[in-house]
């Protein structure tokens, strides 16, 4: 499903998360891999070729379908180097909550805060949002006021700090994204958000602050 021009997404069955195919070049987070057959069809139906891999952050519903995607399409693997460690190794990621034995793997490529990921018709920079795991990352494209939010920000909810993460990292997190321009929020779980984002953000982010929220 297109929630923008020239971004589908995919996935977001049950426990995995929504999967975003920007320009059909690159790849947002990978799911469980529990559907990656499905995902699989519908980036051929699209007529797409994705060449990078972005993971948000290491938890196994946004990383256990790496290794099938770079199987399949010899894309490259990106993630902060925070992350690195659980992505490659799995430790930190989760999978056991998913019933599942993590297929370690090579990351190929490290963003940190500030790197640039440029697409034909979209350039986002990514932007470090600890919190939720201390690698965790945003990708916002200033012109479009897209922000790619991972399970930092949902709409309505932030993302939780107690698997691995930490709620004063997610205070700063959210300080920081309430500064920026956005439109459009594509979060890691739930349905895209039109409008209103900026002022959500700063409600998560006093509902932080005064204790109303972990």
């Amino acid at each position: 499903m297109q929630v923008c021009k020239d971004i589908e997404v995919l996935g977001g069955t049950n426990s995995d998360c929504n999967i975003y195919l920007v320009d059909g070049t690159l790849l947002v987070d990978a799911g469980t891999g529990n559907y990656f057959g499905d995902t699989k069809k519908e980036i051929e139906l699209l007529g797409a070729h994705p060449k990078t891999l972005v993971n948000t952050h290491c938890h196994f519903d946004h990383i256990g379908g790496n290794k099938k995607f770079r199987d399949w399409l010899k894309l490259e693997i990106a993630v902060h180097p925070a992350d690195r460690k659980a992505v490659e190794t799995g430790e930190g990621a989760l999978a056991e909550m998913f019933g599942h034995t993590y297929r370690i793997m090579t990351v190929d490529r490290l963003l940190r805060n500030g790197s640039t990921i440029k697409t034909k018709n979209f350039n986002f920079e990514v932007i470090s949002t600890p919190g939720h795991t201390p690698g965790s990352i945003c990708l916002y494209d200033k012109t479009k006021k897209i922000l790619i939010s991972g399970d930092t920000v949902f709409d309505g909810a932030i993302g939780r700090t107690d698997l691995g993460g930490d709620k004063e990292q997610m205070i700063d997190s959210l300080k920081k994204l309430s500064q920026l321009e956005v439109d459009y929020l594509l979060p890691g779980h739930g349905s895209p958000k039109i409008g209103g984002v900026n002022f959500m953000i700063k409600q998560m982010l006093h509902l932080m602050t005064t204790n109303s929220m972990i």
